[in-house]
């Protein structure tokens, strides 16, 4: 049997959203505080992506100062009508603060996207776009009900027309659902589409957890009724327990492929080490089948499977990335992200031809702000990632080095820096918002070869870490580090694990700069 595995995007890519243009198709994931914002993919068979790039790639589009992890963009929405690409998404201010919501346009999926229209009255999370049959264009989205939440977390799913000439909403707004089944929680993620005649309204509910789920409603108007499938939720994972070895399955898009086959885009977890989930919530795909105006999900299994039939698509391979990024581009890859909008001239590939420099800045990695970091999103179970650092600490603030990092208060940090006259590489574990150095050993050596390279492999929640003076003449720095602290479990929030170089004065101003020769990732499964 001809299969793919899942998930077809590893690590933290969540809240997939897809859609077809020809033989081409396209998603985007939320991106939270990270930048640039709303990675965007191609694939020509639903199992094969390459990233094309980001649809927010400009500060002008995405100002991410003082947002705190796990805020910031949530789940983006990827329509195509007469020509144009349309994202919309919603930025979250903070855990309390605005929800707005905002939409850009381009004529080329690798951009440039237009700056962001903000919609007026478009309250709550997770918009997504519907253009009819007549032409006319509506937004969905969830809201608190008008009558007031009956328990909580308890939403409801808004429509209203979208001018898209003046970028506005027109006419009333329509409440089109507020939930499958009494009690089941957080409606969110809603997508409409129309099959057949009818209008299918798709929605996230159970919230992103293990109770996660998609349900589904259909209307012959899109203003409703809607009536509910007796069958929901047509998907989740939260019958098959907590070992199973994918969980928290929902918020859905799908997609109907030219040889007339239906597709649904999913975000799905991979606990390991027990219920751990290091790397977020990863986009998954599935098939289903229309039944009785009903979509059945995986027939004969309901759920989605690491190891499935593929699509009839001819398959279509990209030239794979490389494992190593010796920064020879005058552009980072796709894969690097900032943490928040970059502010100021600290990140050089020019500077030095071949290298990445980072320069020293006084904010930190614990900080809500955008430190000198650039990191990559860990995408596998196991896994080795290497780097060689060329820096000369002047003081006991300065530092540079490898970070793992799952938000500002739990984080793994490999550091070169200086404790009085000695040079030093130490490695930092901060929990729970506190640091406490596991190991920290002398580097005269490090001084004298003007360089220092750094690994850390990971087999399951066992992380592991190394440096040398010359290269693969490791030298155990400390071994069997907790990695569950690196977990969505234990340090909160909705992303997964971030892993990346990093150079801090630590609150003081500095002029001095780290130079990384090269940075490889490579999986271990």
């Amino acid at each position: 049997m001809n299969t793919f595995r899942n998930p077809v995007i590893p690590g933290c890519y969540a809240d997939p959203s897809v859609c077809r243009v020809g033989e081409d198709y396209y998603l985007v994931t939320s991106s939270f505080e990270y930048f640039p914002g709303v990675p965007i993919f191609h694939s020509k068979d639903l199992v094969n992506w390459r990233q094309l790039g980001h649809v927010l790639d400009r500060p002008s589009q995405l100002d991410l100062d003082g947002t705190p992890c796990s805020k910031g963009i949530y789940a983006a929405t990827i329509r195509y009508h007469n020509g144009v690409f349309y994202m919309i998404t919603t930025f979250v201010e903070s855990a309390t603060g605005a929800r707005k919501n905002f939409y850009v346009t381009a004529t080329d999926p690798a951009g440039p996207w237009s700056d962001p229209v903000w919609l007026h009255d478009a309250p709550g999370i997770d918009p997504s776009l519907f253009f009819d049959d007549d032409g006319k264009c509506y937004v969905t989205a969830n809201r608190r009900p008008p009558d007031g939440q009956q328990y909580p977390k308890h939403m409801e799913i808004w429509l209203q027309e979208l001018d898209v000439t003046d970028g506005r909403l027109i006419g009333p707004k329509f409440s089109l659902w507020d939930g499958a089944l009494k009690f089941i929680h957080a409606q969110e993620g809603p997508h409409l589409y129309k099959v057949n005649g009818y209008y299918y309204l798709i929605i996230a509910e159970g919230g992103t957890g293990h109770t996660h789920s998609v349900t589904i409603a259909r209307s012959t108007s899109i203003t409703g009724p809607y009536e509910s499938s007796k069958c929901n939720p047509i998907l989740t994972h939260r019958h098959l327990g907590r070992t199973h070895p994918v969980t928290n399955i929902g918020h859905a898009d799908i997609v109907e492929t030219q040889d007339g086959e239906w597709w649904m885009f999913c975000l799905g977890s991979r606990p390991y080490g027990g219920y751990y989930r290091n790397l977020g919530r990863e986009t998954f795909l599935v098939p289903f089948i229309w039944e009785d105006g009903w979509p059945v999900v995986n027939p004969g299994k309901g759920i989605v499977e690491l190891e499935m039939p593929r699509p009839s698509l001819a398959e279509h391979r990209w030239p794979s990335q490389p494992a190593c990024d010796h920064f020879d581009a005058e552009r980072l890859a796709p894969q690097w992200n900032f943490i928040r909008t970059p502010r100021g001239e600290w990140m050089s590939l020019t500077e030095r031809p071949g290298y990445l420099r980072l320069k020293l800045k006084p904010e930190t990695m614990t900080d809500f702000v955008n430190p000198s970091f650039v990191g990559r999103r860990q995408q596998h179970i196991r896994f080795a990632a290497r780097t060689v650092l060329e820096f000369v600490p002047q003081s006991a603030k300065e530092t540079a080095g490898l970070v793992l990092l799952q938000n500002n208060d739990f984080q793994y940090r490999v550091e070169y820096a200086r404790n009085g006259n000695k040079p030093v590489v130490r490695l930092v574990q901060r929990a729970e918002g506190a640091d406490r150095t596991l190991a920290e050993h002398a580097a005269p050596a490090a001084e004298a070869a003007g360089k220092l390279y750094l690994k850390v492999e990971a087999i399951g929640q066992d992380y592991s870490f190394y440096y040398a003076t010359q290269a693969e003449a490791w030298e155990t720095l400390f071994e069997h580090a907790d990695g569950t602290i690196l977990s969505v479990d234990v340090a909160g929030g909705f992303s997964g694990t971030y892993i990346g170089m990093f150079a801090s004065s630590n609150g003081e101003p500095s002029g001095n700069h780290a130079d990384f020769d090269y940075f490889e990732y490579t999986a271990l499964d």
